[in-house]
């Protein structure tokens, strides 16, 4: 049985692999090849997983070059490629119970050392996840169910586009959510006056002037700078458009930082109007 995996991943390659973490492949077929009174059964099955169809080679040294064939052109999309071979060793657990097969740490072990995000953890394959995400904690009372459900609804997103492996629409989405968040501030008595404007940039502008020389202050600074660097086409180039040419797109690594970032200073302004809402309610 194959792994279970996100659909984009099978029909959008998340990634290719290298030709070296082919040949590691290829070479535990062989291994488990050589434990087989007929290898050149084995290699017809492994065949048949990265091929997709099935057709007998005339000879087991045809099998072994068209098995190696069939991985490089699979390699094309590393998730399906580790899928095969994981359905390869199950059909032979199957009918070859004799056979010793690499479990799911030897085949980590082998998308580690060569710098493949995934994990196997039967039955799933899953991105392996370098940095855990910052948690945000949503205040009830000073923002309402329906914003506290899109609040997550938003975060549950970003999740699972970092987990496909496209960190520009994750950070499109997480960029949004703080816009959003900062549009809570609207009319609210912050620091020496009331916070005007409809639109980000105007919002905490307004805070800024309204909490000179605070930590507060600071932070929206910070905030404005990130902002303002994803927002440009000649920068981070996920908000407004990128340059065609440049062809900019975050890393998925850059990813993870701006999106934890973001988490981050969308906490610091859940627990801003918290904190205002206590004060009003006083």
């Amino acid at each position: 049985m194959s792994l279970s995996m996100p659909t984009a991943w099978r029909f959008g390659s998340p990634g290719a692999m290298e030709i070296e973490a082919v040949n590691a492949f290829n070479l535990l077929v062989h291994a488990i090849a050589s434990q087989s009174g007929s290898s050149w059964d084995i290699f017809e099955l492994f065949k048949a997983k990265f091929s997709g169809g099935y057709s007998v080679s005339s000879s087991e040294s045809w099998a072994i070059s068209d098995l190696q064939n069939y991985m490089v052109a699979a390699s094309s999309n590393a998730a399906t490629f580790i899928s095969a071979f994981w359905d390869g060793c199950e059909q032979i657990n199957v009918e070859h119970p004799g056979i010793g097969l690499p479990d799911a740490d030897v085949v980590n072990r082998i998308l580690f050392e060569h710098g493949l995000p995934f994990e196997v953890r039967p039955p799933s394959l899953l991105a392996r996840n370098p940095q855990t995400p910052v948690a945000v904690q949503t205040p009830q009372k000073s923002i309402g169910e329906r914003a506290t459900e899109l609040i997550h609804t938003s975060l549950d997103e970003a999740d699972r586009l970092l987990l496909e492996q496209r960190p520009r629409q994750a950070v499109q989405e997480i960029l949004w959510l703080l816009e959003t968040v900062s549009t809570a501030f609207q009319g609210q008595e912050s620091g020496t006056g009331t916070v005007e404007g409809k639109y980000f940039n105007e919002i905490i502008r307004a805070l800024r002037s309204n909490n000179r020389g605070s930590v507060l202050s600071e932070a929206l600074g910070w905030m404005t700078k990130m902002h303002g660097f994803l927002s440009s086409p000649g920068g981070g180039g996920v908000r407004h458009g990128t340059q065609l040419a440049a062809g900019i797109s975050p890393s998925i690594k850059e990813a993870h930082l701006y999106c934890n970032l973001t988490r981050s200073y969308i906490n610091y302004l859940l627990a801003e109007l918290a904190d205002g809402y206590d004060r009003s309610s006083n």
